[in-house]
């Protein structure tokens, strides 16, 4: 047991004494206080803050020559910045931008189509949740090299956001995905109505994240596999889309999801229709890719725990035989004890599991072809593996 701690202490402490890796989650300011992704002053010498999503970290700046702008003490070189508008707003965006052109809005920002009524008090906070949890998203899909492209900029191919409240009839809008434009209903920020409708829908995991990742899952299906060379391999996997959804939706609300779900797919509600199968699975490859990133930003992995499970074989990716299978089987069965480790410790503090979901060989074969599809657009997703 004193070993574990040892080690545990060890790889904790990591970032704080190595030089920091591409996939770090801590940053040093310039006068050695530790910065974390959501800081926008540090609190030990009262830097200004600002992330950089391009280069992926957070730096303290250093005034440019304009009041307005800004230099990375990381990268000097890296040219000037300006701070994203929204960073006195409730939103309290730390995001920068290229201080070129007219541009105010951060690239996270200028996604906004609709922001909360912010005459309703209790919005000032929910916002602010809201667009912590779209940053998180957002600097995880440019990480992995997908295009995020704002509707102002391409109407039809763009990404947009409309987070907004119950209409003048007192009906709440429906969080969905449409033509690359993500609704969410702002309650959603409130943890009481949250938890209310997670208990409500039966789900044993409801988050501002898992929303984002979710319905952004369906915007890159619309981007990446309709009517691409990807699509009739997807049918095979997911099942066909062609199907009618307003029928799946019906019987899904009237019949639930079959017995035997469990062993084909990573949630219930994955059991729907293909599309929210390759929805659900992609919301999960996002959280156990950053999860795992996360762990190995700050020095922590599992790999060194001694847990007692069957890691999965190479028979159960998508593509046995590609070069890269070695290394997302790797990852995989990483995540497994990562989940396992987190998971006993939220019990030992008598929170809900970390991650209340068991993963089936056939839903590793889907999680495979998503990592394949992204690496191929974006060509980042191996860079992650390779270092995990």
């Amino acid at each position: 047991m004193h070993r574990f701690f040892e080690q545990l202490t060890s790889r904790i402490s990591a970032p704080f004494t190595a030089q920091n890796s591409r996939n770090s989650k801590v940053w040093p300011c310039r006068c050695g206080q530790s910065l974390f992704f959501r800081n926008s002053q540090c609190l030990a010498c009262s830097a200004a803050l600002g992330y950089q999503p391009q280069l992926g970290r957070l730096s303290s700046l250093q005034p440019g020559v304009q009041p307005d702008n800004w230099l990375l003490d990381a990268d000097p070189e890296a040219g000037l910045f300006r701070r994203c508008a929204n960073l006195d707003s409730p939103a309290a965006c730390n995001w920068l931008l290229p201080d070129t052109g007219r541009d105010l809005l951060c690239i996270a920002c200028s996604l906004n189509r609709t922001i909360p009524d912010l005459t309703i008090a209790q919005n000032h906070e929910r916002w602010c949740k809201v667009e912590t949890a779209k940053r998180r998203l957002v600097a995880q899909l440019i990480s992995l090299g997908l295009q995020v492209i704002p509707k102002t900029v391409d109407e039809t191919a763009g990404l947009a956001f409309d987070f907004i409240g119950v209409d003048l009839d007192g009906k709440p809008p429906t969080t969905g995905h449409a033509n690359g434009l993500i609704t969410l209903d702002i309650n959603e920020a409130d943890d009481v109505h949250r938890e209310q409708v997670r208990v409500q829908m039966h789900e044993p995991y409801r988050t501002l994240l898992g929303h984002f990742r979710h319905e952004v899952g369906h915007y890159y299906w619309d981007r990446l596999i309709g009517g691409s060379y990807w699509l009739e391999a997807f049918r095979g996997l997911f099942g066909d889309e062609r199907t009618s959804y307003t029928d799946a939706l019906e019987r899904h609300y009237q019949q639930g999801a079959p017995p035997d779900w469990p062993q084909h797919y990573v949630s219930a509600y994955a059991t729907m229709h293909p599309w929210e199968d390759w929805a659900e699975t992609w919301a999960h490859y996002l959280h156990m890719m950053d999860a795992v990133d996360t762990a190995q930003g700050f020095g922590m992995s599992a790999r060194e725990l001694d847990l007692d499970f069957q890691p999965f074989a190479p028979g159960t990716l998508y593509d046995p035989q590609h070069p890269g299978g070695a290394a997302f089987l790797a990852f995989v069965n990483a995540w497994i004890e990562l989940a396992g480790m987190l998971n006993e410790l939220s019990r030992s503090m008598g929170q809900p599991d970390f991650y209340p979901f068991v993963l089936p060989p056939a839903v590793i074969a889907k999680l495979h072809f998503i990592h394949l599809v992204i690496q191929q657009e974006g060509g980042r997703a191996d860079e992650v593996l390779q270092d995990l």
